[in-house]
């Protein structure tokens, strides 16, 4: 079968949509650092449609920082992939084309320091996920004893961290004379921007001062939200999508037809159209982050870990159950929305409603491991500011105890039938260790868990309202399991 390219795109039957523009003709002035599924299915997405409308040097140049396998699946390809849609109504695909170069960090060094450099890159972009940042996911500080960090004041000049390449890449401008670059967080991080420009600073001053004054001075740092739902992409999504092709393409991405993107309006020297073809361009990110945060991921997650201790694959699997669904609009509406101060115009309860049904779109095969991984890095905005705020207030913290509680019955390692359970995560050597230690006393696993303050900081396990919640919510889904507990949450 052929491959999907540029030569080969005249070749597509009329049910697959194509780049409404030139891809050969498009210069690149974003540089993306962590060109992984979400971006290729989301913000990717939003620069082809703006390259449609607009036009513009805002080609995406797509940097893997950790592995060559994007890289070798789409170069050979133009950089075009098919951004497959799945919903109860059906399949729709569109190739995009505003990827157009990817470069893998370990192989190609000089190339991405060029771009980074170069006066046409005007934004770097980045979707690395939470843990890709090495900072302190309880405090937002920058760890300087992460090994990449290390590393990087080490070898700056071979900077292994996306914090150290920024840096490098704002050090080398500044030495040329040309102008900073607009760094733009696409992660899912509370006030992501001003939380990436600290750890920056952070790293530049470590190394020059006056560095770190340039950088305050002359870059911008746009706080982010960014909604969609991505599944990892498997073998038998390849097979179909080529089928429907006629060509093979080795790197689709799946997601649901709704999307969103908030980005507040900093730029040093301008942007893609992202405005007129969806985003939102606003003067403040925090109420559209907190709300996806805390209501989204927050339950999101929750389903993960419970719904994966009791036995189900997918998040659809796990909300079309009658339980977990009143789970989670009681944990939505009774202790998440409480604490969030809405958008204009935004229908706290409607946005709920939509969240169940995206949750329960059968079309979309999420699986529940994979929104449970990096839980460490996750729990802190997700899940514990909303503990935090509702402990102030004295509400109730009741089934966010239970989805902390889920967090580490699944963090220990071993199943309900006691099979292990891959526990991918920054801290799972720690989690396994703790639950060695541990193992058969639940409220003495809680402690351990509780104790580790990269996760929950030194004022929750103090508070004896939340520890002895987790506590008894843990021992509860040890004895009983999880279905059976949820049962008892909601009734």
């Amino acid at each position: 079968m052929s491959r999907l390219s540029l030569a080969a795109l005249a070749a597509l039957p009329p049910t697959v949509a194509k780049p409404a523009w030139d891809p050969r003709q498009v210069g690149i002035g974003i540089v993306h650092l962590g060109i992984g599924a979400f971006h290729r299915a989301q913000t990717a997405v939003y620069s082809d449609d703006a390259l449609a409308v607009e036009g513009g040097a805002w080609g995406i140049c797509g940097v893997s920082l950790r592995a060559a396998e994007v890289r070798d699946r789409l170069a050979p390809q133009d950089g075009l992939y098919t951004a497959v849609e799945k919903s109860p109504s059906g399949v729709r695909r569109r190739i995009i084309g505003s990827v157009r170069e990817v470069l893998f960090l370990g192989e190609e060094r000089d190339a991405v320091q060029a771009r980074l450099v170069a006066p046409s890159t005007r934004i770097v972009s980045l979707t690395i996920t939470e843990k890709g940042y090495c900072h302190d996911p309880a405090t937002g500080k920058l760890n300087f004893n992460h090994p990449d960090i290390v590393h990087d004041l080490a070898e700056p000049a071979r900077a292994q961290s996306a914090i150290g390449l920024l840096v490098a890449g704002l050090e080398a401008r500044r030495r040329e004379g040309t102008p900073a670059f607009t760094v733009l967080c696409c992660d899912n991080l509370p006030h992501n921007g001003v939380l990436v420009r600290g750890l920056v600073l952070a790293l530049a001053a470590a190394r020059d001062a006056t560095l770190a004054r340039w950088i305050e001075d002359h870059a911008r740092f746009p706080s982010t939200m960014v909604d969609r739902i991505v599944p990892a992409t498997t073998g038998p999504d390849i097979v179909d999508n080529d089928a429907a092709l006629g060509l093979h393409d080795a790197a689709p991405v799946m997601h649901e037809p709704f999307r969103q993107w908030a980005i507040e309006e900093a730029f040093v020297s301008g942007r893609p159209a992202w405005d007129r073809v969806g985003a939102q361009i606003v003067a403040d990110v925090a109420p559209f982050e907190a709300m996806k945060l805390r209501l989204l991921n927050g339950s999101h997650s929750a389903l993960a870990y419970l719904g994966y201790l009791a036995g189900f694959e997918f998040i659809y699997q796990v909300a079309a159950q009658p339980d977990f669904a009143l789970l989670t609009r009681r944990l939505m509406g009774e202790e998440v929305a409480p604490t969030l101060k809405p958008p204009s115009g935004v229908d706290l309860v409607a946005y709920q409603n939509v969240l169940l049904e995206r949750f329960s779109n059968p079309a979309l095969a999420h699986r529940t491991q994979q929104i449970a991984m990096d839980g460490s890095q996750k729990l802190p905005q997700r899940l514990l500011g909303t503990v935090r705020d509702n402990l102030v207030a004295g509400r109730s913290i009741n089934l966010l105890a239970l989805a902390v509680a889920g967090w580490i019955r699944y963090a220990s390692g071993v199943d309900e039938s006691g099979q292990e359970i891959t526990v991918c995560d920054p801290m799972a050597v720690a989690f396994a260790r703790v639950a060695a230690a541990q193992r058969g006393n639940p409220p003495a696993l809680a402690r351990e868990f509780l104790g580790l303050r990269a996760v929950f900081g030194a004022d929750l396990p103090a508070d004896p309202r939340f520890a002895s919640q987790v506590a008894g919510w843990l021992s509860a889904l040890f004895a009983d399991g999880a279905a059976r507990t949820v049962a008892r949450a909601v009734h």
